[in-house]
């Protein structure tokens, strides 16, 4: 059965949801799956509303456009008063509770509430706040395998943050590990 999958990352500007989106594109297109991101950012760019749209399938995709995603990544309250309402019922939310003053909480769907910038601020850099997110997403909804993202990641970064590289593996790792320790407690 061919399978396609909508995401929809949002937060801030500065935050990496457009960086996170168009890695897990590059890794789809290097697991040789059809894909198409979408990035969207207010004109103020740091700080403004930023998010991005990626749908990764098995198969030619008909339209970009996504009014009910599969999955959402809500880096802060905003987006996760936008959103929350849009995933698809049996879909996946996965919300950094650090920016956030509720939990979300739907039923209907998964939902992992998960302090995003304070694992990334133990591991030493609250820039990776967005590779704890990716690597949460694909322990709850495993898309593509984590050695797929992880090796985009190290093909498709710029080479002045190669030095970055292991921290944004620990990163994934610690999102993933925080993900399957929530699903074990939840199960």
């Amino acid at each position: 059965m061919e399978k396609e999958t909508s995401i929809i990352l949002s937060g801030f500007g500065g935050q990496g949801t457009l960086f996170a989106g168009q890695l897990l594109t590059y890794a789809a297109l290097d697991y040789d799956k059809h894909c198409t991101w979408i990035p969207s950012y207010g004109p103020e760019m740091r700080g403004g509303t930023a998010h991005c749209t990626v749908i990764i399938s098995d198969q030619e995709i008909g339209s970009p456009l996504v009014r009910y995603p599969d999955a959402v990544i809500a880096m802060n309250l905003p987006s996760l008063d936008k959103y929350e309402t849009r995933v698809r019922s049996g879909g996946v939310l996965i919300a950094n509770s650090s920016l956030m003053n509720r939990d979300a909480d739907r039923a209907d769907i998964i939902t992992l509430n998960i302090p995003g910038n304070e694992i990334a601020e133990e591991l030493g850099n609250s820039r990776i706040t967005n590779m704890i997110m990716l690597g949460a997403l694909l322990e709850v909804m495993p898309v593509l395998p984590h050695e797929v993202l992880r090796a985009a990641l190290e093909h498709h970064m710029p080479e002045r943050n190669k030095k970055f590289l292991p921290l944004n593996f620990q990163a994934l790792e610690a999102g993933a590990n925080f993900a399957k320790e929530h699903l074990k407690q939840t199960a």
